[in-house]
């Protein structure tokens, strides 16, 4: 006597495959869409930065430009002198991004690892400092960069900025410390590892992807910040680009092809940055994900 069995194979109709292939098609019409809007303040800037004021002012900022001219952009170039702009935005973003990624490593290494005394309370009081406006603290770093003499300093722009930074980055890595497994330290300090060794030879290479895209992030912030290099940078040697698009745009409001130049020079950096280091973020993102 045989025992025989069969394996039933769902059946999957033709009907079926094609409402999932349709449904596929209107997704990625939904996120061409996206796109489009995500990219079309950029080439807004692009066209009208081309343009002569008398092309815009004939068929408007919507419509492609009649001519190739590059005179607003070499205006702009030379008027802010943008080189020097260019640098040391690029100057203040580096070393801000590497000061608050160091400090916040230190801080959540204390809070996240050495369980330190009140390391509940320091959070919340980060939260806090997160959560206040920049207009609030203005006045008071003002006045402090004054007294010590920093004020009118790249430096001074590097240390505010890196320490706000630093509280997003301390809560931010804190939690990712708290989780971090206790089984590694232990054998790390039965193997007599102190805690500076455990610090760089253990946590900072397991956490490696999570640092490079906190960086990435305060490079971004940093580049994009307005109010603070307004305010500590009155020299016209030390402003950044945020700050010389924001004057230009202020003195030559009648002048649109002039401020789409400036918003044009002013992004394609931040671009040119973001598609060199989108890996890093993608890979950080994914590292997070899987741990």
């Amino acid at each position: 006597m045989t025992a025989t069995s069969s394996l039933s194979v769902p059946v999957v109709s033709a009907d079926h495959r094609q409402r999932k292939g349709f449904g596929r098609w209107v997704v990625l019409a939904i996120l061409l869409v996206f796109l489009a809007g995500t990219l079309f303040p950029f080439f807004l800037a692009a066209f009208n930065a081309i343009k002569t004021p008398s092309d815009y002012a004939a068929n408007g900022p919507l419509a492609f430009p009649k001519t190739f001219d590059l005179t607003a952009l070499k205006n702009f170039w030379n008027t802010v002198n943008f080189p020097r702009k260019l640098f040391n935005s690029v100057l203040i973003s580096g070393c801000t991004a590497i000061l608050a990624v160091v400090l916040s490593l230190l801080n959540a290494y204390a809070i996240g690892i050495g369980r330190v005394r009140g390391g509940q309370a320091l959070l919340v009081i980060l939260l806090i400092a997160i959560m206040a406006p920049q207009e609030a603290l203005v006045y008071p770093l003002y006045y402090m960069a004054k007294q010590v003499g920093l004020f009118d300093s790249m430096l001074s722009v590097i240390l505010i900025i890196g320490v706000l930074h630093t509280a997003f980055g301390t809560y931010l890595l804190s939690s990712v410390m708290a989780t971090f497994p206790r089984e590694i330290i232990e054998a790390a300090q039965i193997d007599n590892a102190s805690r500076w060794q455990i610090l760089w030879m253990v946590i900072v290479p397991v956490m490696r992807p999570t640092l490079a895209v906190l960086a990435t992030f305060f490079f971004i912030w940093t580049w994009n910040e307005f109010l603070i290099p307004l305010v500590f940078l009155v020299s016209n040697n030390n402003q950044t680009v945020s700050v010389a698009m924001g004057v230009l745009s202020g003195a030559n409001t009648q002048e649109p092809t002039a401020i789409a130049a400036a918003s044009l020079l002013g992004i394609t950096p931040t671009v040119i940055f973001f598609l060199i280091f989108q890996r890093t973020l993608t890979r950080g993102v994914a590292v997070g994900a899987v741990k």
